[in-house]
């Protein structure tokens, strides 16, 4: 057995032969499910990424909706909201957060389906086109599965959201606060420009550091949905990296850290792009 995983080797032999495989696609077996660690791990890596994909749509949506209100309504209940909501959303652990909702909305209310899985346990799953159960149910025209998949996804995307909203918040706030005020918009709006016209030109230019926050947040979001993973039982590469900790299955572990390691590279590329296409100025 020794001889079979290379442990007789020298370790700087290992290591070579180790970066000479995962070259060719090959990032060893997994001791616990003896199957090929890519394998595993292209089963499990769309229910992670469905799951941080529409997390960080909703962050989005709550961080720079809240930011814009309290900036134009400065003062108002929206702005003071926010700023318990930023004190807040910084202090509470997500894995807290999700046993709230899990408590609140499944056990208590009865609204939500039970934390187990990406899908009701009596529905059979969409044919894999994509790996996310929403978008292949829906190409499969099985509104059943489609309508289950969304509700297994409400509760741990809507933890994820909660928690990493106040951060974006409060950057698009304190950004959008110093274009909204500024002369070029005083100028727009001595013009005679309509007010909906001139809060579109502010959020265009407080886009370039929106958009590295949201790419750092969301590469983060791959190691932070772990705990959410494995309180809703998500069957991603979360919940793969710790039973991977806790049953000491090493070409598991390295396999996930090598495939983070390769999609925040990809997420801070695709940034840079967008960077570029938000602020025109960069090419120059």
């Amino acid at each position: 057995f020794r001889e079979k995983l290379g442990l007789h080797l020298p370790l700087w032999e290992q290591f070579i032969h180790y970066i000479g495989n995962a070259l060719h696609g090959d990032l060893g077996v997994s001791i616990l499910t003896s199957n090929p660690v890519v394998t595993d791990l292209m089963e499990r890596a769309p229910a992670t990424l469905e799951l941080i994909g529409y997390a960080m749509l909703l962050t989005i949506l709550i961080g720079v909706t809240l930011a814009v209100i309290s900036v134009v309504k400065a003062g108002g209940v929206v702005d003071i909201g926010s700023r318990v909501y930023g004190l807040a959303a910084g202090a509470i652990p997500d894995f807290w957060v999700g046993l709230l909702l899990i408590y609140f909305f499944f056990f208590i209310l009865g609204w939500a389906p039970a934390p187990f899985g990406r899908i009701d346990t009596f529905v059979s799953p969409p044919d894999t086109i994509t790996g996310f159960y929403t978008i292949d149910s829906l190409l499969a025209g099985d509104l059943n599965a489609f309508f289950s998949s969304v509700g297994r996804l409400i509760l741990p995307v809507l933890t994820l959201a909660i928690v990493n909203a106040g951060a974006l918040m409060k950057m698009t706030k304190t950004t959008f606060a110093d274009i909204y005020r500024s002369d070029f918009i005083r100028h727009a709006r001595a013009s005679g420009l309509p007010e909906r016209t001139i809060r579109r030109i502010a959020l265009r230019n407080s886009l370039p550091p929106i958009i590295t926050l949201v790419g750092f947040m969301f590469g983060f979001l791959l190691g932070a949905a772990v705990l959410v993973e494995t309180i809703f039982a998500w069957g991603g590469l979360g919940q793969y990296a710790v039973q991977s900790v806790v049953n000491s299955d090493y070409p598991a572990l390295q396999g996930f850290v090598v495939v983070a390691a390769a999609f925040i590279l990809i997420v801070y590329t695709i940034v840079d792009i967008l960077y570029e296409l938000a602020d025109p100025r960069i090419r120059v």
